[in-house]
């Protein structure tokens, strides 16, 4: 897991074998590249310590992967997205759920 000092304020959980959380990858790290931001990623299926970190964050938001939560907005997507919702969510605009 990632030092609590090199978190971004982007948050992605995932699960190693889910099929849609592997389709938002590509989508990250365009994000990534493209608006100059990190996005740290938590592996939930596989990692504890992860999952209980998501239960922190996914209080009756999502319930599964992937979820994306943005800690100075509070904005969260839940499961697939396209890349503009990504991006409105990154900026911290209004993009609650799914």
């Amino acid at each position: 897991m990632e030092d609590k000092k090199n978190e971004s304020h982007l948050l992605e959980f995932y699960g190693e074998e889910c099929p849609y959380c592997r389709a938002m990858d590509p989508l990250v790290d365009r994000l990534e590249e493209e608006e100059g931001v990190a996005v740290t990623r938590y592996e939930v299926w596989h990692d504890p310590e992860n999952a209980r970190k998501m239960e922190d964050y996914d209080v009756d938001l999502c319930g599964g992967v992937p979820f994306f939560y943005n800690t100075s907005s509070g904005g969260w997507i839940c499961g697939l997205s396209s890349y503009e919702e990504l991006k409105a969510w990154a900026a911290g605009r209004a993009v609650s759920g799914h």
